[in-house]
C-alpha cells in the first residue's frame, strides 16, 4: 500500500472519531447551560405591562392643511379607553407655522381628548416662542387639528422685554397658514428690564 492509500486510511478512521468527540463535548456543555432563568423584570412590573398597554419612546410627525408643522415625541404613551383618555408622559412638541416661527411645548403629563378635539398638557407646562417669550403653567388646551390653544390659569416667566405674569393665555394663527399670535390676559404685569448698550 502506497502513502497516498495509508493516508486515505487513516483519515477514515481519525475523521469519525474526532466528530464523536465533538459532539460528545458539545452534550456535555449544554448540560451546565440553565433555560429556566429568571426573566430580569418584577413580577409587579409583568403584571403591570399586560394590563396597560404602552408604548415606549413614541414619536409622531405630521402637517396640516395649511402647512404648519406638528412634532411630538414622549417618554411613554397609553392608549385611552372607554373610561379615561389616550395620555404621555415628558411630552416636548413642536409647533411650526407656514409663515415662519412657533413654540415648543413641554409638559409631565398630556390627555389626548379626542371628542373634544383637546390636546390637554399638565402639571410643569413650558411654552417657549420663537419671539423669545418662555413661560411655565400648570394647565395648557390645545387643538387637535390646527394650532390653537389657551392656558387657562397663571403663568410666568420671561419675555425680551422683561418678567412676565398673566392670569391666562391664548394663542391661535389667525389666518390659515399665518404667523402665531400669543395674548396674554387677565391681570398682565410686565416687569421692563431694558437690554443693555454695548460699549
Amino acid at each position: 500500500m502506497d502513502s497516498y492509500s495509508r493516508m486515505v486510511a487513516f483519515f477514515k478512521v481519525l475523521l469519525p472519531l474526532a466528530a464523536l468527540a465533538i459532539l460528545a463535548t458539545l452534550f456535555l456543555l449544554s448540560r451546565g447551560v440553565e433555560f429556566n432563568a429568571a426573566i430580569p423584570f418584577a413580577e409587579s412590573e409583568i403584571a403591570g405591562r399586560l394590563r396597560d398597554q404602552q408604548v415606549t419612546g413614541p414619536f409622531f410627525s405630521g402637517t396640516t392643511s395649511n402647512g404648519d408643522e406638528i412634532m411630538v415625541n414622549a417618554t411613554l404613551a397609553r392608549p385611552g379607553g372607554t373610561d379615561r383618555p389616550a395620555e404621555a408622559t415628558d411630552v416636548s412638541a413642536q409647533l411650526k407655522t407656514a409663515a415662519g416661527g412657533g413654540m415648543t411645548l413641554e409638559s409631565d403629563l398630556v390627555q389626548v381628548l379626542a371628542r373634544e378635539d383637546l390636546a390637554r398638557f399638565s402639571g410643569d407646562v413650558r411654552i417657549v416662542t420663537s419671539t423669545g417669550i418662555d413661560v411655565r403653567t400648570d394647565q395648557l388646551d390645545t387643538a387637535l387639528t390646527g394650532l390653537s390653544g389657551n392656558a387657562p390659569g397663571t403663568l410666568s416667566g420671561t419675555s425680551p422685554f422683561g418678567d412676565l405674569t398673566s392670569g391666562s393665555m391664548e394663542f391661535s394663527a389667525k389666518n390659515e397658514g399665518g404667523p402665531l399670535h400669543v395674548l396674554f390676559k387677565s391681570g398682565v404685569k410686565l416687569v421692563y428690564r431694558p437690554a443693555e448698550n454695548p460699549e
